[in-house]
């Protein structure tokens, strides 16, 4: 299926229903209920296919097939390594979960803050399994997949390296619903390795669907705790970490017991009243279930013995314990804030943001123009409009204006590690914006106007995402890699107090044609001189260019390809040959594009380049939207990003037999066609010689 087919099938399937959470698309299209039915009534246990318990499925560099830490390692299932083994013992909580030999310290403190919302932890880790009379090796979790939810399924056997599981396990011994969710979240991102490194904020949106904030807490809001009991109270997931200033940092324990370099969650924030007055405190979980703060306020410290009334305090040795939110705000670097979807959150007392999202794509050559830093390139960059209307009711830092929350996030980049490739470095700009939406704005617009806001900075994260209060108007976002022609898939989302209006804002497609038949006709054609020096008929295997010396642009001659496409569009007569009146007018046409060529090849060096081709297909009549342009270039464009004056007649050549066979079949005006074989052939088959 074409990209622009899967795209609009994909649009078909939300719009049924499909992809939401209650409907979620069956990843790599496995069906959990079939294939364990199909186990069951074979009596075999199910093996997945799609990630088998293999090398690959382990990693592809420390975790690759040769690596020291992956020899001996044997696949086991549960019934395997304990006697009864329970999917949950005693409901799903945060201390199920203990780390393993992979750095995915983000992942489980995502895990954690899951565990303290019922309903998101159902969402993401269904009740429908387990190993008991239903058991046939088999477990399904479903994840947020940028837009969508998907239904994973996986087999139960589980990495194992000198008796113990190698990654994620429970310090309870036979529970193992967090290693299977952490083995179906590794399927989904090509393999374990994979997950090594990142940011909670990953986990978060992807278990919940929701959008995450980042605070620095260097310079926190004066009402940053407010935040945090307002985020716990909604139901959203906060995670932390303690930066670090060198490698030796990472993972480096300071004198009072804390993890530099490590993703820790937040999972509570109380007030309480301590010598006469109020103190503010958090709780805080540190994924490897063991390594607790030993300052103020930790287990059995004396700080609780002068508490007045309930004391939320534990003793054990879990990895959880409670801090002062001062010495939080003195040890701690970041926070991070996700805030969920309305439909994931079934309290109506709670306050539901409104949301919109879209798709869209970098690429090399045609839509990845890189930051404001490239000028040049900058305006081809995918560019969307926002519209805000209502003003906050009563916001909280007495400031009037539309609050909204802009993420970016760049698709499936975990995946593409085993190629050698990570996350590309990305933010956003917004500008202020009144216009018309559908056009794309070129250059001038970006050389002539200051941006309003823009991400807090470029990141090699998946995520970049930013607050904002702005007054209430039309703002234009454009997304970009730092550096340019890089290519990538990308959503961009908007999460807003009040109700927003949020749309691409691209060209509409569109042609400006000739009357090609009445210029054939034209019996002052039929006396051009030029029938003195080209002879009468141009045969589809002739490759000739009348314009291949005394130019200054690089050209060997046309093709056989674009000769073809000439007789083509020239040729009333069907027999694979030009009239003369056919010919003069194709020679006009040709001096109208090498005007436009020459016009657009700014630098003068005898060859386009593919921003000045955007430009020149403008000039030449054509408007075209990101996704046709991102095919043209893809099509026509060399090695280097240029195009040669053959290409780009041949381009626009075909172009316009495209443009013509659209509007001759669309004779309603609808905007859109039905071809049968015999209709669209004249496009496929090359006219004879």
């Amino acid at each position: 299926m074409s990209g622009a087919a899967l795209s609009l099938a994909k649009k078909r399937a939300l719009a049924a229903g499909f992809g939401s959470n209650s409907n979620a698309t069956r990843y790599l299209n496995q069906d959990f209920r079939n294939l364990r039915a199909q186990s069951r009534s074979s009596g075999k246990l199910f093996c997945d296919p799609t990630f088998p318990a293999a090398p690959e499925s382990l990693g592809f560099n420390e975790l690759g097939r040769s690596s020291y830490k992956t020899r001996g390692v044997t696949w086991k299932r549960p019934t395997e390594l304990v006697s009864s083994p329970e999917f949950i013992v005693g409901g799903a909580t945060r201390t199920d979960i203990c780390q393993g030999a992979l750095g995915d310290c983000w992942l489980l403190a995502a895990i954690a803050s899951l565990t303290l919302n019922e309903d998101v932890m159902a969402r993401v880790v269904p009740t429908d399994q387990g190993f008991g009379d239903d058991y046939a090796g088999i477990f399904h979790f479903q994840f947020w997949q940028f837009g969508e939810w998907v239904d994973v399924v996986i087999d139960d056997r589980l990495p194992v390296k000198d008796g113990e599981l190698m990654f994620v396990h429970s310090a309870e011994g036979r529970e193992f619903w967090s290693a299977l969710l952490e083995k179906a979240y590794a399927k989904v991102n090509g393999c374990y390795e994979a997950l090594s490194g990142g940011s909670t904020t990953e986990g978060f949106e992807d278990f919940t669907g929701g959008i995450a904030e980042s605070f620095d807490l260097r310079r926190p809001p004066s009402n940053m705790f407010q935040i945090i009991s307002k985020a716990l109270e909604a139901g959203a997931l906060l995670g932390c970490s303690i930066d670090i200033t060198s490698a030796a940092d990472s993972e480096a324990v300071t004198r009072q017991k804390l993890v530099k370099g490590h993703a820790y969650s937040l999972t509570g924030a109380v007030e309480v009243n301590y010598r006469g007055r109020k103190e503010k405190l958090v709780r805080m979980r540190n994924p490897w279930g063991q390594v607790e703060w030993t300052g103020a306020w930790s287990d059995g410290s004396s700080e609780w013995n002068y508490v007045e009334g309930d004391a939320p305090h534990a003793n054990a040795e879990d990895g959880e314990f409670w801090m002062s939110f001062r010495d939080f705000l003195n040890h701690y670097s970041r926070i991070e804030v996700c805030t969920l979807t309305p439909d994931a959150i079934g309290d109506d007392s709670v306050k539901h943001w409104s949301v919109s999202k879209f798709d869209g794509s970098w690429r090399r050559g045609s839509t990845a123009g890189g930051c404001r830093n490239n000028p040049y390139t900058f305006w081809m960059n995918p560019q969307f409009v926002i519209r805000l209307e209502e003003e906050d009711d009563d916001p909280d830092d007495g400031e009037v204006g539309c609050s909204f929350v802009l993420g970016l996030i760049q698709k499936n980049r975990r995946k593409l590690r085993k190629a050698g490739e990570d996350m590309h470095t990305i933010g956003f700009a917004i500008y202020e914006f009144q216009g018309q939406r559908e056009v794309h704005l070129d250059k001038n617009y970006f050389l002539t106007h200051a941006q309003t806001a823009r991400s807090e900075t470029f990141i090699n994260l998946r995520e970049v995402s930013s607050r904002f209060k702005l007054p209430p108007g039309e703002y234009l976002v454009v997304p970009s890699t730092f550096e340019p022609h890089l290519n990538g898939d990308f959503c961009i989302r908007v999460f807003s107090e009040k109700q927003n209006e949020t749309q691409p804002c691209d060209d509409p497609v569109s042609a400006e044609l000739d009357d090609v038949s009445k210029n054939n006709n034209n019996p002052k054609v039929r006396k051009n001189p030029l029938a003195k020096i080209w002879p009468l008929t141009l045969h589809t295997n002739h490759c000739v260019c009348p314009l291949s010396s005394g130019t200054d642009i690089k050209t060997d001659g046309f093709s056989p390809e674009t000769c073809r496409t000439m007789v083509n569009l020239m040729d009333d007569s069907g027999n694979g040959k030009l009239g003369l009146g056919e010919f003069a007018t194709l020679w006009k046409k040709v001096q109208k594009y090498l005007s436009i060529y020459k016009k657009n090849d700014t630098d003068n060096s005898g060859t386009m380049s593919t921003p000045e081709m955007r430009v020149a297909l403008k000039d030449a009549g054509f408007t075209l939207n990101n996704t046709i342009y991102q095919m043209l270039v893809a099509r026509y464009s060399d090695p280097d990003m240029t195009i040669d004056f053959d290409n780009f007649v041949g381009c626009l050549m075909r172009m316009e037999m495209m443009f013509r066979i659209f509007k001759k079949t669309d004779v309603d005006d609808s905007g859109s066609i039905e071809l049968n074989f015999e209709q669209v052939s004249p496009t496929l088959i090359p006219t004879p010689p």
